[in-house]
């Protein structure tokens, strides 16, 4: 749905999405007729939870068919795998396939709640950035009642002003890192061999001397070379170093905010399945894998739909990514983040869709300059 909610009306149909390979021709792929009846299915699915059957689709799809025409279609729909039976029902539920093709072509998006606009623009005042950042994804956490996900710009890379070592045990070196700003980061390093006092303060002294006022990614690229010249047996603990240190000033660079998680806890979908839920709560902790995901709505506008395996993410095959970028205006051009809705493939695209689409250019406004 990249693009989607661009310069379109809340209540119009959708199309387009975030997934450039799938292209579909509704025309020759489905008749009107199929058409209505998947779009129909998937919605009666999303609101109740449960297989559904020819008796409801005859009862809420408007159309005038026999039981047995709509089971053919539906059995047609199963084999082109849009829809699956379940071992224990007779009626059908969607698969990933169908919900993509749901939300890029059969979708229509209502009008967001004038009471949760209110909402959304008294909670993002400019005042402090960061509490507006924390105050969007709360609010759209409440809103969607899943989790809300907020990834701020990334700020440039810290300058470096002083490295130390300090020996914990013979293959654990705790790195200290002292940035131009004076903050300071710790990182443990574990070596192949144990390093003397005397090699410690070498080292430290050789970066500090020779790289103070940089970041560590131009550290990396002069490093390269100059390690060349250097002894061997400090090959490793300078890579380690400039590794570990990379990664520890990308990590503070780029500000992740998550709120609302417990309510997945209460999700259905997902709470009978403990083991994938860890898995989940796992991936919050650990960030990495989330953010590169919501990176991937900052090189296009507008909604961008991630459905179960989409993601190329494990522990969400069984949600649903809705994240648009924001943008602010700076002295540099835009500076872009994300914002977005972790739920399950079962939820109402069409309510919170407008929410992230809303909230994100609500952000924008709220971070730019006046």
């Amino acid at each position: 749905m990249s693009g989607a909610m661009s310069g379109e009306k809340s209540g119009e149909k959708r199309r387009g999405h975030c997934i450039p390979q799938v292209r579909y021709n509704l025309d020759t792929m489905l008749d009107p007729r199929a058409q209505t009846l998947l779009k129909t299915l998937i919605e009666r699915y999303i609101v109740e939870g449960q297989p559904v059957g020819s008796r409801t689709l005859s009862k809420y799809s408007g159309l005038e068919l026999s039981p047995a025409t709509i089971r053919n279609v539906m059995a047609d729909l199963e084999e082109m795998g849009f829809i699956t039976s379940p071992h224990t029902s007779a009626g059908r539920v969607p698969t990933p396939l169908g919900y993509r093709l749901f939300v890029d072509t059969l979708l229509t998006v209502r009008p967001l709640d004038p009471r949760h606009i209110s909402e959304l623009k008294g909670a993002l005042h400019p005042d402090v950035p960061q509490r507006v950042l924390s105050q969007a994804s709360q609010l759209i956490s409440e809103l969607t009642h899943f989790a809300g996900v907020v990834i701020a710009p990334r700020r440039q890379a810290p300058k470096i002003r002083q490295i130390e070592f300090l020996s914990l045990t013979e293959t654990r070196i705790l790195l200290i890192i002292v940035t131009a700003s004076g903050e300071v980061q710790n990182r443990i390093l574990l070596t192949q061999r144990p390093y003397s006092p005397s090699e410690l303060i070498e080292a430290a002294n050789y970066l500090t001397q020779n790289f103070a006022g940089f970041d560590f990614q131009q550290i990396r690229h002069r490093l390269t070379e100059e390690l060349q010249q250097l002894r061997s047996d400090m090959t490793e603990l300078m890579n380690a170093a400039v590794t570990a240190g990379a990664e520890v000033t990308q990590e503070t660079a780029t500000q992740y905010l998550i709120s609302g998680e417990r309510n997945l806890l209460n999700v259905d979908d997902l709470s009978t399945n403990m083991g994938r839920l860890r898995q989940l709560f796992d991936l919050f902790e650990q960030r990495t894998g989330l953010m590169q995901l919501l990176d991937l709505s900052n090189r296009a506008e507008g909604v961008h739909v991630f459905i179960g395996g989409e993601s190329g993410i494990a522990p969400l095959d069984e949600c649903s990514v809705v994240a648009a970028p924001y943008e602010i205006d700076g002295p540099d051009g835009k500076i872009v983040g994300t914002i977005g809705v972790i739920g399950p493939t079962r939820m109402a695209y069409e309510r919170v869709i407008p929410i992230v689409d809303i909230s994100a250019r609500l952000l924008s406004s709220a971070l730019s300059p006046s």
